[in-house]
């Protein structure tokens, strides 16, 4: 009888990725990123256990947003009082902070639990072109292809 492979937590093989946002929308990117961090583009993916790999996006500030989003698309918060309601555009979010679009798209592409928060400590986005995690030797992913 055969059984399904469950890749446990101490065999698993962490790659780092870098992926340059520069002109490409910010679902493509997101969507990407989100499937690199859970695992989904290895063979011994696991959905209960974090198989994913780092992922680090450079350039965030600029991330291309189609159609009318950068004024139609908006982000909520509440502060939980009354009229602690507050409102950002997507595209004065873009101007504000960068790095906080693209890590609200793709925390809500992940799992809305505990292994999702773990998945999502492993991305590291970066406004420029630099980034300190040379050391790591990271692999430069080329997703203008996979457009």
């Amino acid at each position: 009888m055969r059984t399904t492979y469950m890749a446990k937590a101490n065999e698993i093989e962490r790659k780092w990725y870098v992926i340059d946002a520069t002109d490409i929308p910010l679902g493509r990117v997101s969507t990407i990123a989100a499937s690199i961090l859970r695992g989904k583009n290895k063979p011994t993916y696991t959905p209960h256990v974090d198989t994913g790999d780092f992922v680090i996006i450079i350039n965030a500030d600029k991330v291309k947003l189609t159609g009318k989003k950068a004024s139609d698309k908006i982000y909520s918060r509440h502060s939980g009082f009354i009229g602690g309601l507050k409102q950002v555009s997507a595209g004065e979010l873009r101007e504000k902070n960068s790095r906080r679009l693209l890590e609200y798209s793709i925390k809500g592409m992940l799992p809305k639990n505990s292994l999702g928060a773990q998945q999502f400590r492993k991305l590291h986005v970066y406004g420029e072109e630099t980034h300190p995690h040379a050391a790591q030797q990271p692999e430069v992913l080329d997703i203008t292809n996979l457009i």
